[in-house]
């Protein structure tokens, strides 16, 4: 059965407007094909990514959307993909954890895949006309940026919708880049607060395109495609013969990362898929809310766009450790403590790739790993979001709060926060657990947001045609922008 789910119908219409807009802009679209191996991008794109600064709103940085950027500022082109590895020193346990670097996407963090996944199949059918309508981007973090940042290096109009509560960073950034900026209520968690505002708009404004990174297909899509290769080809890199990919562990903003866990498990039926969240809002463990400070995860609902049957294990990650581990990753006492504890002065150095939820996704790793038992054998792989970059804020207001930071201090956060972490608050998912989370999505998306009982029951029932449509629809986008890029002639 067949069921549309990302629509490829073309609006001719508004096509043209589009076209007409890309020519007049020199924008030349990347397809996913390109995003998941540069090597295929064309030569004259790469002649001039030269001299491009990776944040710069140029609309070549759209060939920047990929994890295997040269990790500079300025004028790189590609050198393979972005990784880390968190040896035992750092961790205390043995399995081998690797993170995909996120910094080195334009924008500092790996949304903008998400975003140009929702927006491109739109842009290039004339679903979405850049000249005449405005894209709404709903978001508790990165999304709206990327989303934002997309929408100029296409040509587009955009509004960026985030809570109140958020880093200061974001809303300075996106008063830049954004046409219209809209702080709804509350903080991490207040989803529905963002939701509501998106209604808001549609009802009293015809010149709005919700982009809704929670039920837009487009946003898992490019994770299984792209950051799927990617991880792929990190672990032919970093494996031996007798290592064992065992899972991958994400923390569950949009859901739309840990989509490229159901590739991984295409190649390794037997690996796992754990989804995290913050314990301070246990919604996938409890059934349960409340605010958290793990920016750029959101709550009180499971996201449309969540294979949650293909899920093995909810962890719960307490704020708490995250917000310790960014201090002693940041600030010079805690980097004297760990180069003290052993852990590598190289790698000590480089951990402000780490944001908040890059620090919760590498505690995930580690809760797995000791829940598991796993040995150096095993092999943990998650994703940095992005880094410090985006929450230097978050510093000066804790050391407000808490006064400055010395080596006690970071004694305290590396043995309670990194050594002490337990096995608490995780669930390994029987075949009810999965199904008790599936229906949550009932009362977010049927009962408010208009999805039909249909499509949630084929979600689960038909699980396997159902998401395999949409992990086979790349190659059906790329002819779309093939062809965009042919009425543009910017390539000829």
């Amino acid at each position: 059965m067949s069921y549309n789910i990302i629509d490829l119908t073309v609006n001719e219409k508004q096509l043209e407007s589009a076209v007409e807009r890309a020519r007049e802009k020199e924008i030349v679209i990347p397809t996913f094909a390109e995003m998941k191996d540069p090597s295929k991008i064309p030569a004259k794109i790469k002649e001039k990514l030269g001299s491009v600064g990776l944040w710069d709103v140029d609309p070549l940085n759209l060939f920047r959307i990929t994890w295997k950027n040269e990790p500079v500022k300025d004028g790189g082109l590609y050198d393979g993909v972005n990784f880390v590895e968190l040896p035992e020193s750092l961790t205390g346990v043995k399995a081998r954890i690797f993170a995909l670097v996120g910094k080195w996407f334009p924008t500092g963090a790996h949304k903008v895949g998400a975003t140009f996944g929702c927006l491109a199949p739109r842009l290039v059918t004339g679903q979405f006309d850049p000249v005449n309508q405005r894209a709404v981007w709903p978001s508790t973090g990165n999304y709206c940026r990327g989303g934002a940042y997309n929408a100029q290096l296409l040509g587009c109009e955009s509004i960026a919708i985030l809570p109140e509560g958020m880093s200061r960073e974001r809303f300075e950034w996106l008063k830049k880049v954004a046409g219209e900026v809209i702080a709804t209520p509350g903080s991490e968690s207040n989803v529905k607060e963002i939701f509501d505002k998106t209604w808001e708009l549609r009802k009293t404004r015809d010149d709005v395109v919700i982009f809704n990174q929670f039920d837009e297909m487009g946003n898992p899509l490019w994770h299984y495609v792209v950051t799927g290769n990617a991880i792929e080809e990190m672990l032919e890199q970093v494996m031996g013969k007798d290592d064992r990919y065992f899972g991958c562990a994400f923390t569950t903003g949009s859901a739309g990362t840990i989509a490229c866990g159901d590739y991984m498990k295409e190649l390794f039926p037997a690996s796992k898929i754990a989804a995290s969240e913050a314990l301070q809002c246990p919604t996938l463990l409890w059934n349960g809310w409340g605010a958290h400070r793990i920016e750029g995860i959101g709550d009180k609902h499971v996201p449309w766009v969540h294979n949650v049957k293909n899920t093995d294990m909810i962890i719960d990650v307490d704020d708490e450790d995250s917000m310790a581990w960014i201090r002693l990753f940041n600030e010079p006492a805690g980097k004297d403590y760990l180069k003290k504890k052993g852990v590598p002065e190289d790698l000590v150095d480089s951990l402000d790739l780490v944001g908040i939820s890059g620090a919760a996704n590498i505690i995930s790793c580690i809760k797995m790993a000791k829940y598991y038992e796993l040995t150096e054998k095993d092999v943990l792989v998650t994703v940095l979001t992005d880094s410090m970059e985006l929450y230097n804020s978050r510093l000066a207001e804790m050391e407000e709060e808490f006064g400055p930071y010395g080596e006690i201090d970071a004694a305290v956060d590396f043995h309670q926060h990194i050594k002490g972490l337990s096995v608490d608050y995780m669930q390994e998912l029987s075949y009810r657990d999965r199904k008790r989370v599936h229906d949550l999505k009932y009362y977010t998306w049927v009962e408010q947001q208009g999805k039909s009982m249909e499509e949630l029951d084929a979600q689960w029932y038909d699980a396997e045609n159902y998401w395999g449509e949409i992990h086979g629809m790349a190659d059906k986008i790329d002819e779309k922008i093939r062809e965009f890029n042919d009425k543009t002639g910017l390539l000829k």
